[in-house]
């Protein structure tokens, strides 16, 4: 019974933190972009940019959880990064320049580094060394909890606060949300086997396999980043809809935040990689709903969807990540990351350009789904190398013990 409220504290600890990192350092940015652009004079390119930084910073933060493999050192960067969250939050209400809005969301994509990888890496790493079910279902509906959330706030904030106090409203509500992130986590263990005295080693896949992989979530972060930046001032712009892109960003919330652990039960029956095809073919559709079909229901629909495979997709790939490095998860995650990192800098960016250039973000959403469809085929291809793979280990193991 002590074991299990044990489990429930770390998992505890993971979900604060990243509805902590994530759904309020970084998030909260997208319902109250539009406020910012009314009220504080950022135009359409700013935006963009700013999402871009702010995707450079999770980038960096991606650098050094791929870079080292110490769990002290990981913890205390962790705890770091959650204090770092606090600030970056608190930083963005008290200034209109752009240039320290920038290096805000630098900081708050480190911070967003932290609890995605370093944070997802120490808990997964303590759930293997205590026997428990390497998945992450529960720990990852902190970011949709952490997204319906922000929306949620902005939604009742919006008719009494202006655009500067609903950002030191989200610095309480952060530091409120940091005293379970730190509190609930225990020091990790550097021990070389579990609690029950198994050893733990690591089983990378082949070179191929895992350049395929990143080549695949690269596209699957373009996918993402778009709609997850500019969906509540896409689904403003469009006709008929203007106010509505709050509602949008709450479906997106509500997807979520139970969507991880779907899709966990989802590849328990058909695979991860099938996991993540279907995933990502429902991705897509969701992406485009908002400007093909055209609607407040076609923008909810769209937002549903998405909500519900993008960060399923997240949560099946860093779980496959940790499997194969059991003894430092955060090694493949953060190489992972590095391909998603790399697609939320070159897609804000890109979109930014296109609002700017033809007054609308429809092409980003366009761009998005492309992208989308050649991940899927590379995740295809990965089915037919992980065959490749298995069939050699196979056939390599009768030898060895010859």
């Amino acid at each position: 019974m002590n074991d299990q409220i044990q489990r429930m504290k770390v998992l505890g600890a993971g979900i604060f933190s990243l509805i902590l990192a994530l759904g309020v350092a970084r998030f909260a940015y997208t319902p109250l972009l539009p406020l910012m652009q009314q009220q504080a004079g950022l135009s359409l390119a700013e935006g963009g940019w700013l999402a871009a930084i702010n995707y450079a910073g999770y980038l960096t933060g991606a650098l050094i959880a791929a870079s080292i493999s110490d769990l002290v050192l990981k913890d205390r960067l962790f705890r770091v990064g959650m204090v770092v969250a606090v600030l970056t939050t608190l930083m963005m209400g008290l200034t209109t320049d752009v240039t320290l809005w920038a290096v805000s969301r630098y900081f708050a994509g480190l911070s967003s580094a932290a609890a995605m990888l370093l944070g997802t890496g120490l808990i997964l790493n303590w759930l293997i060394r205590h026997n428990h079910r390497s998945e992450l279902g529960i720990h990852f509906a902190g970011i949709g909890l952490g997204i319906a959330g922000c929306a949620a706030a902005v939604a009742l904030m919006g008719a009494s606060l202006d655009w500067r106090e609903q950002w030191f409203a989200f610095s309480t509500i952060a530091c409120v949300l940091l005293v379970p992130a730190l509190g609930w986590l225990p020091a990790p263990d550097t021990s070389p086997v579990t609690k029950t005295g198994a050893p733990m080693h690591d089983n990378p896949p082949s070179p191929l396999f895992l350049r395929l992989f990143m080549a695949s979530y690269f596209c699957a972060g373009v996918g993402y980043v778009v709609s997850a930046t500019f969906i509540v001032a896409i689904v403003d712009r469009l006709p008929g809809l203007e106010g509505r892109g709050t509602l949008s960003f709450l479906a997106i919330g509500l997807a979520a935040a139970p969507a991880c652990i779907v899709w966990d039960f989802v590849a328990r029956r058909t695979g991860e990689l099938n996991a993540l095809i279907l995933a990502a073919m429902l991705q897509i559709v969701g992406i485009l709903l908002p400007v093909v079909v055209g609607g407040l229901g076609g923008a909810i629909l769209g937002a549903l969807l998405f909500g519900g495979t993008f960060i399923g997709m997240v949560s099946l790939v860093l779980t496959m990540a940790g499997r194969y490095y059991p003894t430092r998860p955060a090694k493949m995650m953060g190489k992972m990351t590095l391909s998603y990192g790399a697609a939320q800098i070159i897609g804000p960016a890109a979109t930014g350009w296109l609002a700017a250039s033809f007054g609308s973000y429809a092409g980003g959403l366009y761009l998005a789904a492309g992208m989308m469809v050649l991940g899927t085929l590379l995740l295809f291809m990965l089915k037919a190398v992980e065959r490749r793979d298995i069939a050699a280990r196979a056939s390599a193991e009768p030898c060895m013990q010859a």
